[in-house]
């Protein structure tokens, strides 16, 4: 069995701000597999990373223009990052995309940033929308894609299948080895979100999830190793 992939949640949100540069250069640092992302379009179509989609004195940031969301700083005092720039940050690891919201209007320009980007093979998309994750999938059939899920659903299988998803994330409390072997069965994979104790991260490897997605990509990697996972980056 294939260890879980370790995926830094918004970077190594754990240590740094969230969604931040900082978080991002810490999930390298600590080695991560992956790191997930969220995402917003301002209203001309730039790609930025940050979670909330209203930004405390600016607003929402699908008002904003690029120019104004260029203006924003954020918690730690960095800028707002651009999606490109974090692609451009993090170079080879997997790069995983939660569309919070997505205006029609700018998915094209969304998979331009992914296509553009230095590693355009390990960027994926999925959202709690599966309408955007469908959508998508209209424009680019290529592209890897998931959906999120924070509750159990009688069919994820049939959900995944209905927009073409080929994998599932899914709130780690929710996660059991029926879930993980309807999803394995069906040829997809099934990614844990947000696990961040080791006893969790853990219990959720010996599920056989195919990633861990945590605040701590080191305690992933500690988990792991207690149980004698192979660890290094591949």
């Amino acid at each position: 069995m294939r260890r879980p992939s370790v995926i830094a949640h918004r970077g190594a949100s754990g240590y740094e701000y969230e969604n931040s540069r900082a978080a991002f250069r810490r999930a390298v640092t600590l080695d991560a597999d992956g790191v997930e992302l969220d995402v917003h379009a301002t209203r001309d179509g730039a790609i930025v990373v940050h979670h909330d989609g209203e930004i405390p004195g600016f607003g929402p940031i699908g008002q904003l223009s690029r120019a104004e969301a260029r203006q924003v700083r954020i918690r730690n005092g960095e800028p707002l990052p651009l999606l490109s720039e974090v692609l451009d940050l993090v170079g080879d690891r997997e790069v995983y995309v939660e569309l919070k919201s997505l205006p029609e209007a700018h998915d094209e320009e969304l998979l331009a940033v992914l296509d553009r980007g230095p590693f355009p093979a390990r960027y994926s998309v999925h959202s709690f929308d599966h309408r955007i994750v469908r959508r998508l999938g209209a424009c680019r059939p290529a592209a890897r894609r998931g959906i999120l899920l924070s509750a159990y659903l009688d069919d994820p299988v049939a959900a995944m299948r209905g927009v073409g998803a080929t994998t599932l994330w899914q709130e780690w409390h929710q996660v059991d080895r029926d879930l993980v072997s309807r999803v394995h069965d069906a040829g997809f994979s099934i990614i844990a979100w947000t696990v961040n104790e080791i006893g969790d991260l853990e219990r959720m490897a010996r599920l056989g999830v195919d990633g861990l997605c945590g605040n701590y990509p080191d305690r992933i990697r500690v988990a792991l190793a207690t149980r004698g996972e192979e660890v290094s980056r591949t």
